[in-house]
């Protein structure tokens, strides 16, 4: 076995080894990385042709958390690892958007790069997922730019911490994965608590010092591999006059319909049908014949050269608007009446349809992963159906772009999202459905899930604008950055970087980049024009809403709260829960219990919109946990709990039960107990001892009731 194993240590010490030539041989290259106890197996095969007709990259990323990795057994019935968790997806995401743009555009062989986690201890393994994923494909012959890598980067008590373990990272105010070459940032993802854009910078560039590292390790490993040059490959056949000749025809009247400035998105896709079919009209059959492969193709690299020399030279976009202005902006709130909360936010020709919905925590949503389990009170799910873009396509579940843009979304607002349960014990869903789409859905996300938390009254610390910058930049340098892209603008373009914050700073981004080697001056002048732009879109918002509303929605439901011992929580419950239940049945509520962080107390809180049901249930449990005192010779009224062939059980006093014997139901003799009572059925009696011994009370039904007269006996 050729063995190769390197380090490198990162800046608080903890070492990396990464090593390649002892396991997954069969594949076409595959890699070890370790830190600490947490070890991951990356793998890359591609196939050594592409398929007829595939134009395209087909390059599946997988990532997956093995429940052995930390001595667990998987949920579920068949008790294995079924399909990825979301967390799983986002990795995916992660690896996926940092190594897509390295391939070669002209590769179009399937490619399947496949990272596992076989151990896992306190440090992240998606931190490294990307820099095993990249050293996988280093020491493999499948074409491939340059090394790239991944680091996560926090800021705790004020400090950097590169690659954190989950300890740390809870404790962060800022969180955020780059990823980059040893030359350039290629992707950035994180979330903060409203940062400056000069921190955020600051941040970038201290883990590209570790990612630098990282890329020199993979190109040693290339060199001592013999891969440095990789595998020969044709996929595309190219008729270079042909391009010529259509880019000739086509350029300066693609330039005339993006210099027109049309605002209609479908408009400017008949004009620059129309120019290639005004080519295709000047061909002979026999040069239709000879360039009909090639003209779609062509066409559209014309079309995106004269789309971006407009820009560059002239200033101009598609749409007619200057580099950093936003599209028109309306929004609407209380939009669905029966709705927690909801807002229509529109910019342009993307509209976001955003619900609220408040519950108890019981709603909470469970992660039940094989390194964390946890749960989460604030959830936003995304969902993009074809007709936002004028398509007709089945419906084939949740896609991972979903995934993603809901998880940015999320994060954006989470940070604004009170903590305090005093300040918002709910637990809250936004639901975000993209009703149109043309430029950045996830930034409308954003906007319509801050003006549905302020419909539904949630006092969030401050509202949450996002906006989405592209960039446009030639071989030479020249350069314009855009505001508030469009969808067409995102495919030509060289960068997509997306930012949200509220008036005090930035609370999360996600940017991928194109262009190699983008300077730091043009990411600072793109966040801050990035800024302005999001100050903007937060005042057209604040003239519909300007403050989360003072009360909920009528039909919103409330919970009220009560601390408690914690010795108390057992007989708020039950035995096998039973108390618990009957209290939420017979009040209409939910009831959660959850100790606090002292050990000493509990937080019971009750849900429910029934008023009425409310204050009995929040008198019921004072009472179990401040029980009166049971007196002998007092009187109660409880209801039947439970009937046995010796008598029933009922209740004195909240959580407290009692035996009325048989023999103390009635004067007359009583064969059975349903004769005289139900279970349910509300009985008053009377306490007539106590029990030292047992520690019970006596009770009595029949005493209460008039005694028949004795029948007299006849004298013989």
């Amino acid at each position: 076995m050729n063995i190769i194993t390197k380090k490198m240590n990162l800046p608080d010490g903890r070492e990396i080894t990464i090593q390649t030539g002892k396991l997954a041989k069969q594949s076409d290259g595959a890699v070890e990385v370790r830190i600490g106890d947490t070890v991951l197996l990356a793998t890359a095969v591609a196939a050594k042709t592409a398929k007829p007709g595939v134009d395209f990259m087909p390059l599946t990323i997988d990532y997956r958390e093995k429940y052995a990795a930390a001595g667990k057994f998987p949920g579920g019935f068949f008790k294995r690892e079924a399909r990825p968790s979301e967390y799983e997806i986002l990795t995916m995401r992660l690896v996926d958007r940092a190594l897509r743009p390295l391939f070669p555009e002209d590769f179009h062989a399937d490619t399947q790069v496949m990272i596992q986690l076989l151990s896992a201890d306190e440090n992240m393994a998606d931190s490294l997922a990307c820099f095993a994923a990249s050293a996988a494909l280093a020491c493999s012959d499948i074409p491939f730019e340059t090394p790239v890598s991944e680091v996560r980067i926090s800021r705790v008590d004020g400090e950097f911490v590169i690659n954190p373990t989950y300890e740390q990272n809870a404790k962060a105010d800022m969180d955020m994965v780059i990823a980059g070459t040893k030359d350039s940032i290629m992707m950035v993802e994180g979330e903060m608590s409203e940062i400056s854009e000069a921190e955020m910078i600051d941040a970038i560039k201290t883990a590209h010092v570790v990612i630098k590292e990282q890329c020199a390790i993979m190109a040693e490993f290339m060199s001592e591999l013999g891969k440095e040059t990789k595998r020969e490959y044709s996929h595309e056949t190219h008729d270079t006059a042909v391009e010529a000749k259509i880019k000739a025809f086509a350029v300066s009247k693609c330039e005339d319909v993006a210099r027109a400035g049309h605002a209609d998105k479908e408009l400017r896709g008949q004009l620059f049908g129309a120019i290639k079919e005004e080519y295709i009209a000047t061909l002979s059959e026999e040069e239709l014949e000879a360039e009909g492969p090639f003209i779609s193709g062509y066409f559209k690299n014309a079309q995106k050269a004269g789309i971006r020399n407009v820009v560059l030279n002239e200033k101009k976009r598609l749409d007619g608007r200057k580099t950093d202005e936003i599209r028109p902006i309306w929004s609407e709130v209380a939009y669905l009446p029966s709705c927690h909360g909801s807002a229509v936010f529109t910019r342009g020709e993307t509209q976001s349809l955003t619900t609220l919905t408040l519950g108890g925590k019981k709603d909470e949503q469970r992660f039940d992963g094989a390194v964390e389990e946890k749960t989460q009170n604030f959830t936003l799910h995304y969902n993009f159906p074809p007709f936002s873009t004028g398509e007709a396509r089945p419906l084939r579940g949740t896609s991972r772009r979903e995934v993603g843009h809901g998880n940015l979304a999320q994060r954006a607002l989470k940070q604004v999202i009170p903590t305090d349960p005093d300040v918002n014990p709910y637990t809250i869903r936004l639901v975000s459905e993209i009703l149109e789409s043309n430029g950045s859905s996830s930034m409308a996300s954003v906007c319509a899930g801050s003006l549905a938390l302020m419909d539904g009254g949630i006092k969030i610390t401050n509202p949450v604008s996002g906006i989405a910058m592209g960039l446009i930049m030639n071989e030479e340098g020249t350069y314009s950055v855009l505001s508030d892209i469009l969808g067409d603008e995102d495919h030509i373009g060289d960068m997509d970087f997306k930012v949200t914050g509220t008036k005090n700073g930035i609370t999360a981004c996600q940017m991928d980049i194109k262009v190699k080697g983008l300077p730091y001056t043009v990411l600072a002048e793109a966040l801050e024009q990035a800024k302005a732009g999001r100050a903007h879109i937060l005042g057209e918002m604040m003239k519909t809403i300007s403050a989360p509303n003072e009360e909920y929605k009528q039909h919103t439901p409330r919970i009220k709260s009560l601390i408690i011992p914690a010795d108390k929580i057992g007989a708020i419950i039950g035995s096998g829960g039973k108390v618990i239940q009957e209290l939420q049945a017979e009040t209409n509520s939910e009831i959660s219990i959850d100790e606090n962080p002292d050990g000493e107390t509990a937080t019971v809180s009750v849900l429910t919109n029934d008023g009425d049901g409310m204050a009995l249930a929040l008198e019921k449990i004072d009472l179990i946990v401040n029980p009166p005192q049971i007196e002998v010779g007092m009187t109660y009224t409880g209801a039947v709990k439970s009937i046995k062939e010796f008598g029933c059980f009922v209740e004195v006093v909240p959580g407290q039960d009692g035996l009325i014997h048989i023999s103390e139901l009635a004067w007359d003799k009583t064969d059975k107990v349903e004769d005289v009572v139900s279970v349910g059925e509300m009985v008053t009696f009377k306490v007539t001892g106590f029990d030292p011994k047992k520690r019970k009370h006596k009770l009595s039904r029949k005493i209460l009731l008039e005694r028949p007269p004795r029948e007299e006996k006849k004298e013989a």
